[in-house]
């Protein structure tokens, strides 16, 4: 297993323009974080550089050319680029959108050929980065379809966890998306996370209803009788421990959420509503459910406030320690999936 400081934890930058720099920066401006990793900052060491300047940061930037030069121990950045980028913060430019898709594509592809062991992305702008050459919504997508696996949202904090069945569409069109493949698919990979990647042996995992107080009994749609509770009864007979669908109303107010290890929303504003409400700041969304470990604070690129130097650097620091955590709890899961006897006698 590798030692701390040896987790190579890969940074896109994002959109440059936003506060992805500032908080990526705040983070390991605290030499303590590079005795837990070594970082590498994919963008260009003169355009850190100058947004450190600007932010009054202290902490030496490492440049280099190519990846087998990291150094740890210290904050390195690989340049992806060499030209020049005028930055103005707040600003929403599609030329930066190109700048922050560049750092992401290259920083994929690293971390597909292992030459680093987790990635933790800074804000995009969802509509800056659009192009001939990148036609997905936001980072789940691209990685759905360069790593192996299903991609799936969960936002984590501590023992919070918050599932999507349905991510980035239209609320008007999460009923029709909604099918026995679909949900059976998400649970059994939210299941499988909880037990990999957060070493909980017998996940508990809780479903939402996608309609007002489950349906009433087919008053208020028929979805959640016809579909969503006839595929919970069916994985729970055949040994998940799935429950619901619950009326999502009351779910979190209720405190309810923390009798489980995991809750599955039917759609993004009925979890990440809660979710955000209960942890902003201190919230990290993994994508679970691939081959490789991807993290990123809970927040946008928050241009009006970009270049000020006030932003929380919080959400960004947790992603980090999200990612590292992850990645030990499924080395050891893989250690022990490989030597059953030593399973048993962990549990025993």
């Amino acid at each position: 297993m590798k030692k701390a400081e040896n987790i190579i934890v890969g940074i896109s930058i994002g959109d440059l323009n936003g506060i992805g720099s500032e908080v990526v920066l705040k983070t390991f401006d605290d030499s303590r974080m590079l005795e837990l990793c070594t970082p590498v900052i994919f963008a260009n060491v003169k355009v850190m550089s100058f947004i450190k300047k600007t932010l009054e940061l202290e902490m030496p930037l490492h440049g280099i050319d190519q990846i087998d030069q990291i150094v740890p121990g210290k904050v390195n950045v690989l340049n992806i680029w060499r030209e020049g980028v005028d930055l103005n913060f707040g600003a929403n430019d599609p030329i930066i959108g190109k700048y922050a898709i560049k750092s992401f594509v290259a920083a994929t592809k690293a971390l597909k050929e292992n030459q680093i062991d987790v990635l933790v992305t800074a804000p995009i702008n969802k509509y800056n980065i659009q192009s001939e050459e990148f036609k997905f919504p936001g980072h789940t997508d691209y990685l759905d379809k360069e790593l192996e696996g299903n991609a799936l949202m969960l936002m984590v904090q501590d023992n919070l966890r918050v599932g999507l069945l349905t991510d980035h569409i239209p609320v008007n069109d999460v009923a029709e998306h909604l099918t026995e493949k679909l949900i059976i698919q998400k649970i059994e990979t939210i299941k499988q996370t909880l037990i990999q990647d957060f070493g909980i042996n017998k996940p508990k995992i809780a479903v939402l209803a996608l309609n007002p107080h489950a349906g009433d009994n087919g008053v208020i749609g028929k979805e959640d009788d016809e579909l969503v509770k006839p595929v919970i009864k069916k994985m729970f007979e055949k040994g998940t421990l799935v429950f619901g669908p619950f009326a999502a109303d009351g779910f979190f107010g209720s405190s309810q959420y923390q009798k489980y290890d995991a809750v599955v929303a039917t759609y993004h504003d009925q979890g990440l509503i809660p979710f955000k409400t209960l942890s902003f700041g201190g919230g990290v969304n993994y994508t679970a459910g691939l081959n490789k470990i991807r993290t990123s604070p809970d927040h946008g690129t928050a241009y009006e406030i970009a270049g000020k130097g006030i932003a929380d650097y919080n959400s960004f620091k947790e992603a980090v320690y999200t990612a590292i955590d992850i990645y030990n709890s499924r080395y050891q899961y893989q250690e022990m999936s490989k030597n059953p006897m030593k399973t048993k006698e962990k549990q025993l």
